[in-house]
């Protein structure tokens, strides 16, 4: 049997300082109860408490034979020394580099069971067995999933996960794109080795380290990390990212807006939105037009920082169109399109918008010439 005795965070605002949570964070746990119990990850150190209180009740007195620890980050890892001094004599179960890595988190702990697996090693519970798959940089370098031969269950780690706790109800994928890109993103290569290793698996249900369990429509999700870890859009449309500091670039896409007519577009305003969810957004789309007014000989602060964050995640395979202002020294496309000069199968396109001070008729031609071209595509 499996039980679930993980928490739910709604004290964070920011996930790994950066990422902007407003439902929360869950931190999912696992526990096999077989004739050898199996707890897979802790949590969060500020839930060790309701997390140990968790695990006591499913336990039902019975004491664990086994921790084991799928990913050694700390939202996962970090109650580790609370169970043991708990349960001293269980088992703590990992690879070579999750007790390194338990070494430099917890200098001086005591183990006094350990079990280092390798690649394909199996873990017998009684009826269930559990057979480890190897996930190195699927986000960290000691990552390692669980497949249950028994139930056909994958315990995934930060694979599949998303932001959000589990109690508040929203689409799975909007959040679930942004922690993927935002998270695991700049790793696809990765990812595409782990779908290889588990091509060969039945999988009747996953189970992230966060957000919800998944059971239903399993082709869907996997369909969605493969398009994802791949760099492949989702679906045809234009993303615009832009700031604007007295009006006249945001009016230039305002008018880039109403060129592109019945074209599906989502706007950011990059100086007062989520970046990561502009990033997010821009990856799902198979188009992105950059519009930043000129900053110091340079591109405004929040469109460089969007640009950094977006080609760091290994942004490709797609069509970038560019939009600049400047009074008396436009330069900002120029800086703007070296941002892609290392990224794969970046088309820029060649109708790019000089906007000097405030829209006029020669800027406008361009902005059409520039929708027509986007349309075309």
């Amino acid at each position: 049997m499996i039980q679930y005795v993980g928490v739910n965070d709604h004290q964070v605002d920011l996930f790994e300082g950066q990422y902007i949570v407003k439902n929360g964070m869950s931190y999912n746990s696992y526990i096999l109860m077989d004739e050898k119990i199996a707890i897979l990850d802790t949590v969060d150190i500020h839930f060790s408490k309701e997390w140990l209180d968790n695990v006591k009740k499913a336990l039902d007195g019975r004491n664990p034979d086994y921790l084991v620890v799928l990913h050694m980050e700390p939202d996962h890892s970090a109650s580790i020394r609370y169970l043991l001094e708990e349960f001293p004599n269980l088992t703590i179960v990992g690879n070579v580099k999750t007790f390194q890595m338990i070494q430099q988190f917890f200098p001086g702990m005591t183990i006094k069971n350990s079990l280092t697996v390798k690649e394909g090693d199996q873990l017998k519970l009684g009826n269930h067995v559990l057979q480890f798959v190897f996930a190195p940089m699927v986000h960290w370098p000691e990552v390692m999933m669980a497949y249950d031969l028994t139930t056909k269950s994958l315990f995934s780690a930060d694979a599949f996960g998303k932001f959000g706790a589990l109690d508040v109800q929203e689409d799975w994928k909007e959040e679930a794109r942004r922690y993927y890109i935002g998270i695991v993103g700049k790793y696809g290569l990765p990812v595409q080795n782990l779908f290889k290793k588990v091509a060969g698996l039945e999988i009747s249900a996953i189970y992230p380290l966060h957000g919800p369990i998944l059971k239903d429509n399993l082709g869907y999700y996997l369909n969605l990390y493969n398009t994802w870890s791949s760099y492949q859009p989702e679906e045809e449309g234009v993303c615009i990212a832009y700031a604007s500091i007295y009006g006249n670039t945001k009016q230039g896409v305002e008018e880039l807006i109403k060129a592109l007519g019945n074209t599906k577009v989502e706007v950011f305003d990059l100086a007062r939105c989520d970046s990561s969810q502009a990033i997010s957004k821009a990856f799902q789309y198979s188009k992105l037009v950059v519009a930043s007014l000129t900053y110091n000989n340079g591109v405004f602060p929040p469109v460089e920082a969007f640009l950094h964050g977006l080609v760091e995640r290994g942004y490709q395979n797609r069509i970038v169109g560019v939009m600049e202002n400047g009074s008396w020294a436009p330069s900002a496309a120029k800086y703007i399109k070296q941002y892609f000069a290392d990224s794969k199968n970046i088309t820029l396109l060649d109708e790019t918008v000089t906007i000097k001070s405030s829209l006029d008729e020669n800027s406008k031609n361009q902005i059409h010439l520039l929708a027509e071209k986007l349309k075309s595509l």
